[in-house]
């Protein structure tokens, strides 16, 4: 008894400390994702990025795909970090040419929120934040769910180039692939049928198409829709220099809705891992109930990308609060 009552305060102190100190890291945004995590350190962030997207929209309405796409490539790629956004230099080679990120592009437009947000709070707001709540504002300008996303990532040192293919699923793989590729970051079979409706905005390249098309048309393609195919992608080889291409979604091209569950029930998925939705016992019951209520369709979108977005993100101390998207800060 009598160590107890020693000890008691020294326990005691203890522990206000650590709540003391939790309680800092929360105020201050240390620590893990939060809501609101600049609240103090630059409390008109959020406000900022969502103003500098609406007008990068209003001037370049595409540049609302890109940023869902931004965030895709970026958090299934390892962690939530920027990497994506790094371009070559010495000791860095850039995700952003590998053949998975083929047709990506406005990357520039990074920059213009990023120095919005710096000449307000220099150094402050993350690359990797940026990428989150660009998809999040782009997303209910193309009529999508608005999703309350944390905040408090940090930007990494490092690129993964290397292996980038491991981790974004490509146009031709095995619906049974795609599904292990998400379930491996927390995404189940219901989240990735809705994450998947992304492709109901933005285009494809012919490049990515003509295997379909040619020498002889995919069976699982309405013969009408082949056609229109036809038409936009008329070569086997298309030009990689020249700008041909599809959009996903002819009927509601940029309004993220569920229409693009409706062409797959229809037989005009563009591509042909799309399709496959619509034909494999597992995801197709799924597909048939987002066709039917865009509502469905939009909530488990917002829970996907949700879990999307806070993938393995890095706030540790490897990491760092670039000054320049393109580049790792100077030592």
């Amino acid at each position: 008894m009598g160590a107890t009552s020693i000890h008691l305060p020294r326990r005691l102190a203890l522990i206000i400390y650590v709540v003391s100190l939790l309680s800092t890291q929360f105020l201050t945004g240390h620590g893990e994702l939060q809501l609101n995590y600049y609240y103090e350190s630059c409390p008109n962030a959020e406000e900022i990025i969502k103003q500098e997207v609406q007008k990068l929209y209003d001037k370049h309405g595409n540049t609302a795909v890109s940023w869902i796409r931004n965030l895709f490539h970026d958090c299934m790629v390892n962690p939530c970090d920027a990497s994506i956004l790094l371009v070559n230099a010495i000791g860095i080679e850039s995700e952003q040419k590998s053949r998975r990120s083929f047709g990506m592009r406005n990357f520039k437009y990074i920059g213009t929120i990023k120095k919005a947000l710096e000449k307000e709070c220099p150094s402050t707001v993350s690359c990797a934040d940026i990428i989150a709540l660009s998809a999040r504002d782009g997303i209910v300008l193309l009529g999508g769910p608005r999703i309350e996303m944390k905040t408090g990532r940090r930007d990494a040192r490092a690129s993964y180039a290397g292996v980038v293919d491991d981790f974004i699923p490509d146009r031709n793989d095995s619906m049974s692939l795609v599904l292990a590729r998400f379930q491996s970051i927390g995404i189940d079979v219901e989240g990735t049928v809705g994450l998947l409706g992304a492709h109901s905005v933005g285009r494809v390249h012919c490049i990515n198409l003509v295997d379909r098309l040619y020498p002889t048309v995919d069976p699982t393609l309405d013969p009408d829709y082949a056609e229109y195919l036809k038409r936009r992608c008329p070569e086997p080889e298309p030009d990689l220099n020249a700008v041909e291409y599809a959009r996903f979604d002819q009927e509601t091209p940029m309004a993220l809705d569920n229409m693009y569950y409706k062409n797959l029930l229809a037989h005009k998925g563009l591509l042909q891992v799309d399709q496959e939705l619509a034909s494999d016992p597992t995801t197709y019951p799924f597909v048939e109930k987002m066709a039917s209520d865009n509502g469905y369709f939009q909530e488990q979108f917002a829970r996907a990308l949700l879990l999307l977005s806070e993938n393995n993100p890095l706030t540790g101390a490897d990491s760092e609060i670039r000054k320049d998207c393109r580049y790792v800060n100077a030592d």
